[in-house]
C-alpha cells in the first residue's frame, strides 16, 4: 500500500516542530517558552550532526541511497529536510520576537550594543575587561588552512581600510564564542527594569577594545554557526585499545565534514563566500540562512531572574508508598517489588541500594550497565566505594553513548584505577540495557537484588526525564539478569531467557508473539488490546505486525513522543490504531509495552524503542511487570497519559501536531500523574 509508512527524518522534524510549539505556546511561562526555544534548537543541532549527516552521506555516495531511504532519493530528501528547516527556523526567529515583546511588558528587555545607557557602560566595561575579553579565542583568517570547531558559534569580523597595507581587501578575523560564559548577561536593574545583553553584543560593543589596532575605517561583525557529520568512525588499529580509539575518533568529530553553516542573513556576501571557501562547503543544501543570533540552544540555560512567576511551578520529588530512605531498602526489596516512577519520585532511591549494597557485609558483587552520566556521578561514587570496600564491581559503561564520550571515558578510567572491572560492550553492539544485580550472602545461599530501568542512571536527567525502574528481588528475573551480563563477557554463547525479552536476539521475534496472541483473543471473543509508549517507533516489519494486528480487529494505543514512521486511521490498515505524543514540562522517556492478553495482562517496561537500531543492534533489556499491584499502577499511569487533553497532540493525522480535544475535564497529565502519587501517600 502507498503511503504506508511515514519518512524518519521528516517525522523528526515533526516532532521538534511540537517542541517549538510549547515556545509559542501563550499559556506557557515566558522563561519557559524561552528554554522550550533552547531545547529545539539544541535537538536542531544534533539532528544536523547525526541524521541530516547521515542523509547527506548517501546523497553523495555513488547509489542514490533510494533503497536506503525506502523509496525517496537521498538528495531528493535533503531538499525536503532544508524547506521544513528553513519554515520552522523562520518561525523560531517570531517566536522568539514574540518572546520578548512579552517580556517587554513585564519589565525585562534586551538590550543591543546599540541601546546601552550611559549608567550601564561602567559596568559593562568592566565585566568585558574582567570576564570576557581573558577567554576569548580571536583568529585572524589567512590564506593558511584552519579548523572551525563543530557546533561552535562565531562572530566573522570584517574589516575595511586598515592601516596594515591592505586597503585594497577586507580583513577577516573569527571570534569564538567563548562556551563557559553565561550566554546571557543580567545587568544591574534600574528600578523595576531589567535589562539583559547577550554576550554576543557585549563583544560586539567593545569590538574596539580588540581589533583597534588595525586603525579601520569600518568593521562589521556577524555570526556564523558550524554543524559537522559527528558519526564516530572508528580506527581499524590492532595496537590501539578500544578507549584509545573512542578518543581519537571523539578528536576527529571537530574536523568532520560540514553538514550545515547557519549564518546571519544580513553578511556582506563577499564574506559569506570567503567563510565557505575556507570551510570547503560547496553547495547550498548545506546553508541556513538565519538572523543576527545562532546557538539558541544557550536558552535552555536562560537565567531565572528570580521571577517565580515566569517559571513552572516545582514538584519536589515525592518517596515511594512503603519505601523508606532512611531504613534498610534491600530489606524492603527482599519482601515485595517496588516500581519507581521519576521525576515525580525521587531519585535517590537508586543511590540509596548502591551505597547499602556498598557498605553491606554481606553482598558480594556488584553488576551494573552505565550509559549517560551525570557531571557529578553519585552513582560512579558508590561503585568506586564498593570496591573499596572490597565487593566484586563490575561495570559495562557504553563508550559510545553519542556526545556523551568524554564524560564515560574520564568516570572509566576513575573506575578502573578504584579496582573496578570495566566491560566496553560487545563488538558491533551499543550496550543500551539499564540494569543492575547484586550478590548477597544470606545463611550459606547467594539472594539476588536488583534494579531494571527505562533510563539513565544519571541524577541530573532524572530531574526532568519521565523513566521508571523496578527494584527487585525476584530470583527468576534476576537470574536472566546475571545472564545478560555473562553475555558480556561471553558473547559467542546464545543465552536464553525465561522472563526477559532481549535484543538482539529476541525482541522482534518476542513482540511477533505477544502481538499475535493479541490477534488470537480479539478472535476467540476475549479482551485484546495493545498500548505502549515509546519514544520512537522506525521499525518497519514491527510497523506491519502492528498493521496487521489493528486489520484483524485489536485496538491499538500509542503514545510516541519523538519519531513515528506508522501511519494510523487508515481503512484497511490501521484505523484501529490512534497515535498521540506528549510535550510538556517533563521529557516523556519510558518505553512501555502493554497487552491485554484475554484479561490476564502482560506488562513490561524497557530500555528498547521500536527502532531497528534497538531491536537488531543493542542489547536491550524488557523486563515483566509481574505484582498485580505494580501493574495497576503502570497502567493508571498510561492511562493518565493517554487520557490528556491539554498538551497531548494527534500524531500522522490529517492534521499534523493538532491538539486533543475532547468533551472531558481538562487533563494535564503531567500535573495528573504528581497529584496521583501524591494521592498514593495519602
Amino acid at each position: 500500500m502507498k503511503n504506508q509508512y511515514i519518512n524518519r527524518e521528516l517525522s523528526w522534524l515533526d516532532f521538534n516542530a511540537r517542541v517549538l510549539q510549547e515556545a509559542a505556546d501563550p499559556t506557557v511561562p515566558l522563561i519557559e517558552r524561552l528554554r522550550f526555544l533552547g531545547i529545539f534548537s539544541n535537538n536542531l543541532d544534533e539532528f544536523f550532526q547525526v541524521r541530516f549527516a547521515t542523509v547527506k552521506r548517501l546523497s553523495q555516495s555513488e547509489k542514490t541511497g533510494r533503497k536506503a531511504l525506502k523509496g525517496i532519493d537521498a538528495s531528493e530528501l535533503l531538499d525536503q529536510i532544508t524547506k521544513v528547516v528553513i519554515d520552522l527556523q523562520q518561525k523560531s526567529a517570531q517566536t522568539l520576537k514574540n518572546i520578548e515583546e512579552e517580556l517587554a511588558k513585564e519589565n525585562i528587555n534586551f538590550i543591543t550594543e546599540k541601546e546601552v545607557s550611559d549608567s550601564q557602560k561602567a559596568f559593562l566595561h568592566d565585566y568585558f575587561i574582567q570576564q570576557i575579553n581573558p577567554a576569548l579565542v580571536t583568529v585572524m583568517l589567512t590564506d593558511k588552512p584552519q579548523d572551525f570547531s563543530d557546533n561552535t558559534a562565531f562572530f566573522v569580523v570584517r574589516m575595511e581600510g586598515t592601516h596594515l597595507g591592505m586597503e585594497e581587501k577586507a580583513v577577516h578575523a573569527l571570534i569564538e564564542l567563548p562556551p563557559d560564559l553565561n550566554r546571557f548577561v543580567v545587568l544591574p536593574s534600574e528600578g523595576a527594569q531589567q535589562s539583559i545583553m547577550l554576550l554576543d553584543d557585549v563583544i560586539r560593543y567593545h569590538l574596539h577594545l580588540i581589533f583597534g589596532m588595525f586603525n579601520y575605517t569600518k568593521i562589521e561583525a556577524h555570526m556564523v554557526k558550524i554543524t559537522r557529520d559527528a558519526e564516530l568512525d572508528l580506527i581499524e588499529d590492532v595496537g590501539k585499545s578500544y578507549i584509545d580509539k573512542i578518543i581519537e575518533s571523539v578528536k576527529d568529530r571537530v574536523v568532520g565534514d560540514p553538514v550545515r553553516l547557519v549564518y546571519d542573513r544580513k553578511i556582506n556576501p563577499e564574506t559569506l563566500t570567503y567563510v565557505m571557501q575556507k570551510l570547503g562547503i560547496a553547495s547550498s543544501d548545506s546553508l541556513i540562512p538565519g538572523g543576527r543570533y545562532h546557538h539558541r540552544r544557550d536558552y535552555m540555560n536562560f537565567p531565572s531572574l528570580n521571577r517565580k512567576d515566569l517559571s513552572y511551578a516545582k514538584f519536589p520529588p515525592l518517596p515511594i508508598k512503603g519505601l523508606s530512605l532512611e531504613e534498610s531498602i534491600l530489606s524492603a526489596v527482599g519482601q515485595k517489588d517496588y516500581l519507581m516512577y521519576t521525576p515525580y519520585h525521587n531519585f535517590s532511591y537508586v543511590i540509596k541500594f548502591l551505597r547499602e549494597a556498598a557498605l553491606d557485609p554481606d553482598v558480594k558483587t556488584i553488576k551494573i550497565t552505565l550509559y549517560r552520566l551525570a557531571k557529578v556521578s553519585h552513582v560512579v561514587s558508590s561503585l568506586i566505594n564498593a570496591a573499596k570496600n572490597g565487593k566484586k564491581v563490575l561495570v559495562q559503561i557504553e563508550l559510545q553513548a553519542r556526545f556523551d564520550e568524554e564524560n564515560n571515558i574520564s568516570f572509566a578510567e576513575k573506575l578502573e584505577a578504584a579496582g573496578v572491572q570495566l566491560i566496553f560492550g560487545v563488538p558491533g553492539l551499543k550496550v543500551h540495557t539499564k540494569i543492575c544485580v547484586i550478590e548477597r550472602l544470606e545463611g550459606k545461599k547467594m539472594r539476588r537484588y536488583g534494579f531494571i530501568s527505562t533510563g539513565n542512571f544519571n541524577e541530573s536527567t532524572a530531574k526532568i526525564y519521565t523513566d521508571y525502574t523496578l527494584f527487585t528481588s525476584h530470583q527468576k528475573i534476576l537470574k536472566d539478569v546475571q545472564k545478560v551480563f555473562n553475555f558480556f563477557e561471553v558473547n559467542f554463547k546464545l543465552k536464553k531467557y525465561k522472563h526477559l525479552i532481549v535484543s538482539p536476539h529476541y525482541t522482534f521475534s518476542s513482540l511477533s508473539r505477544l502481538i499475535d496472541n493479541e490477534i488470537e483473543q480479539h478472535k476467540a471473543g476475549k479482551p485484546a488490546r495493545i498500548r505502549l509508549k515509546l519514544n520512537n517507533i522506525t521499525n518497519y516489519k514491527i510497523i506491519d505486525k502492528l498493521y496487521q494486528a489493528s486489520s484483524a480487529g485489536v485496538p491499538i494505543d500509542m503514545i510516541v513522543r519523538g519519531v513515528c514512521c506508522l501511519v494510523p486511521g487508515v481503512k484497511g490498515m490501521s484505523e484501529n490504531i490512534k497515535v498521540i505524543s506528549i510535550v510538556d514540562k517533563f521529557l516523556e522517556h519510558p518505553r512501555v509495552y502493554l497487552f491485554e492478553n484475554g484479561g490476564d495482562p502482560k506488562m513490561y517496561i524497557s530500555s528498547a524503542d521500536l527502532m531497528t537500531r534497538n531491536i537488531d543492534n543493542r542489547v536491550e533489556v524488557a523486563c515483566p511487570i509481574l505484582d498485580p499491584q505494580l501493574q495497576k499502577e503502570l497502567l493508571d499511569t498510561f492511562m493518565i497519559s493517554w487520557n490528556d487533553n491539554v498538551k497531548a497532540r494527534l500524531v500522522n493525522g490529517k492534521e499534523q501536531n493538532s491538539f486533543v480535544s475532547t468533551d472531558t475535564p481538562s487533563l494535564r497529565s503531567q500535573w495528573a500523574m504528581y497529584e496521583y502519587f501524591k494521592n498514593q501517600l495519602a
